[in-house]
């Protein structure tokens, strides 16, 4: 049953792509988002589906919850690789910095170790998305210096495990990473920098609603990548926030969205290491307003 439906839900996709007047663009850039509740899957997998093809997602960061069988994660996924989406297995939180948050990265990489051991081929994730946001932990504010050590740490060890498991290393980072220094044992220098080094990629959380500002957020990241050769994809938020109506697209619908990130598309492809937009999250993207 299940290949019967990946296969027709295909054939649907191929029918509406062909009907569509696709940008040329979008053929060569990623479109991401984070999806936050994997529960949605054990009954919605189908309907998920169909919006992310709908909306042209090429790529999905899925949060891991271990108390969801494995067996979810392998249908989606599976049916998910049929449609040409890549999915990576997305987990993290400031905790994660604290004294002894490495401890649920571990928990993380092992679980995913096993889960690739008897997922082979389609029904594996092609990587591992961390969103740690360290500066949300209680220690920023009072030690610093030491919250970025052991994020660096975390940083560090996704980054072996991941080889080891042949897969890629991903992390969202705010966008004035690139105003944090660090001297620790890691060295010395901006944290953005340090991160792009280690990962194979990046997500910039350029949080605006105006293409100007989403730019030039990204500029320095861009930078970076295409001197490391790095991927950098650039995110944009569509939730409700208390935070500031110009964080998020919350208010000005899909479609304001789609123009600003054209004319921010106009300002970065030209740089090597852009590969595409995330929009965070599926959730609150799925009910936005046109």
């Amino acid at each position: 049953m299940k290949k019967m439906f990946g296969s027709a839900l295909l054939l649907l996709m191929i029918g509406v792509m062909c009907s569509m007047a696709v940008p040329a663009k979008a053929e060569n850039i990623e479109k991401a988002t984070w999806l936050w509740n994997p529960w949605s899957l054990v009954h919605g997998s189908q309907e998920t589906l169909e919006f992310l093809t709908d909306k042209q997602v090429t790529k999905v960061y899925v949060q891991i919850d271990r108390e969801l069988s494995a067996d979810v994660y392998r249908s989606f996924i599976t049916d998910a690789a049929e449609l040409g989406i890549d999915v990576y297995a997305l987990d993290g939180a400031p905790d994660w910095a604290a004294p002894k948050g490495y401890l649920q990265l571990r928990q993380l990489l092992d679980w995913v170790e096993q889960y690739q051991k008897t997922s082979s081929g389609e029904a594996a994730f092609k990587g591992v998305h961390l969103d740690v946001e360290p500066y949300l932990y209680s220690g920023w504010n009072t030690k610093r210096e030491t919250v970025i050590k052991a994020y660096q740490s975390l940083i560090t060890e996704a980054s072996v495990k991941t080889k080891q498991l042949n897969i890629h290393i991903e992390a969202d980072l705010p966008f004035w990473f690139d105003e944090i220094k660090y001297k620790n044992a890691y060295g010395t220098g901006l944290l953005s920098d340090w991160v792009q080094k280690q990962t194979d990629g990046i997500t910039i959380m350029a949080y605006r609603d105006t293409s100007d500002f989403i730019t030039s957020f990204s500029l320095h990241e861009l930078a970076v990548g295409e001197k490391l050769s790095k991927s950098v994809t650039i995110g944009v938020e569509t939730g409700e926030t208390d935070e500031g109506d110009y964080l998020s697209f919350y208010q000005e619908g899909e479609a304001v969205m789609d123009r600003e990130l054209d004319q921010v598309y106009e300002q970065v492809k030209s740089y090597s290491s852009f590969s595409g937009f995330a929009i965070h999250h599926f959730d609150s993207w799925k009910i936005m307003h046109p």
